[in-house]
């Protein structure tokens, strides 16, 4: 085993399995798996529905264009039928379709488009301290049509929770769908011994690291901009691999941070290091296509290989996370599997990069509620995402 394998994605342990780079069908098939534990089902129905969310981008893209003025949001159903729900403004009808086997339905009255609600969260609803003092997070559920205002139990003591709602909507002036949440939110900071390793407050701390990234002529390693600048990866042999810091960008809407490599990478990543699963990224899911009800992935270092759900697109985390106040351009997925330390891993579907993770909320006896994620999108120019195939 050299160490450039080690080095070039996510790199990998002592204990992991020999790692296998995995064709797209067997990358699909572990994440089904994944599928089929959680929304029942055979591994074949499983494996089918993943591929269908993937070809289904391309046919929801278009709908978001033919339909701009009166989109809503697009949600993928799983059940008790898989579907894919478009939610419309307006009375008008329109007629239910069908694209690579997945019926397409349309419902309307909806109250406000998906547009109109994130302008309102950019110019009203994040935090209303002026009336409200206290942090609150804010995000938009594609499924209903509304923002869902995130507020602690003791404001909604305080002024009742269809007070608050009432209020934002009333500022706002789109739905909203007030919910009370512990908000115990924090980045997924990073902890003592790992993979990746660095000298952070004067102590020996990790993170995990996320997708390859070039700048045309030199490559490096994504992770969360809140990690240690300077990293060391320690392969098995006990042999040290320096990833020099390149720059961090973590304000409003960013939490990234690239390490170069001495080493010319490949655009790899383990998904799944317990068991040795390595991917080529094939592509990239953008911000605008994802939608609500995706079944997605992440390594951490910390929690390992788990999926979830998207939950919420265009979420304002609560407070002063983003160096400052948040802007409504992250991603949720569904729990319980998050942890400290699995900041700056990858976020993906089969071998498609979605994002990098940041954030995780947590319940009130300390579970992990939901973790939220920095789309590729967000790569501070002029780095990108490198791919198979990519002429790098």
């Amino acid at each position: 085993m050299t160490r450039l394998l080690f080095v070039f994605a996510l790199f990998a342990s002592a204990a992991a399995a020999q790692p296998v780079v995995q064709t797209e069908n067997e990358a699909l098939a572990e994440d089904a798996a994944q599928y089929a534990g959680r929304f029942g089902g055979t591994q074949e129905e499983a494996v089918r529905r993943l591929k269908s969310q993937q070809a289904s981008v391309a046919e929801t893209t278009a709908i978001a264009r033919e339909f701009e003025t009166r989109l809503a949001g697009i949600s993928i159903q799983h059940s008790p039928q898989y579907r894919i729900v478009v939610l419309l403004t307006g009375n008008e009808p329109v007629a239910d379709r069908t694209a690579h086997g997945v019926p397409i339905v349309f419902h309307t009255g909806a109250k406000a488009t998906h547009a109109q609600a994130v302008m309102a969260m950019r110019r009203h609803l994040i935090d209303l301290r002026s009336e409200m003092p206290g942090s609150r997070g804010a995000g938009y559920d594609q499924r209903t049509g509304e923002v869902v205002l995130l507020v602690r139990s003791g404001d909604a003591q305080r002024f009742g929770l269809d007070a608050i709602r009432a209020r934002a909507e009333q500022v706002g002036g789109v739905p909203v769908r007030a919910m009370i949440n512990a908000l115990n939110e924090s980045n997924m900071s990073v902890a003592g011994g790992g993979r990746v390793e660095g000298f952070q407050n004067g102590h020996r701390e990790r993170c995990t690291s996320g997708f390859v990234v070039t700048d045309g002529s030199r490559d490096g390693i994504a992770t969360a901009a809140h990690c240690p600048d300077e990293l060391v990866y320690r392969d098995p042999e006990g042999d040290d691999d320096p990833l020099a810091f390149a720059g961090s960008w973590g304000a409003a809407y960013q939490d990234v941070q690239v390490n170069f490599s001495a080493e010319a990478l490949e655009p790899r990543f383990f998904a799944n290091r317990d068991e040795g699963s390595l991917r080529d990224v094939t592509s990239w899911r953008n911000l605008a296509a994802t939608r609500a009800g995706d079944f997605v992935c992440h390594w951490g270092e910390t929690s390992h290989y788990s999926c979830g759900v998207v939950e919420l697109t265009d979420y304002a985390p609560p407070g002063e996370l983003c160096g400052g106040p948040c802007q409504p351009t992250w991603v949720t997925v569904s729990g319980p599997s998050c942890n400290n330390g699995d900041s700056g891993g990858p976020v993906f579907s089969g071998s498609v990069a979605f994002g990098i993770a940041k954030g995780i909320n947590r319940r009130p006896d300390g579970r992990c509620a939901f973790y939220y994620y920095m789309s590729t999108d967000y790569l501070p120019p002029p780095w990108r995402l490198r791919y198979a195939g990519d002429g790098r």
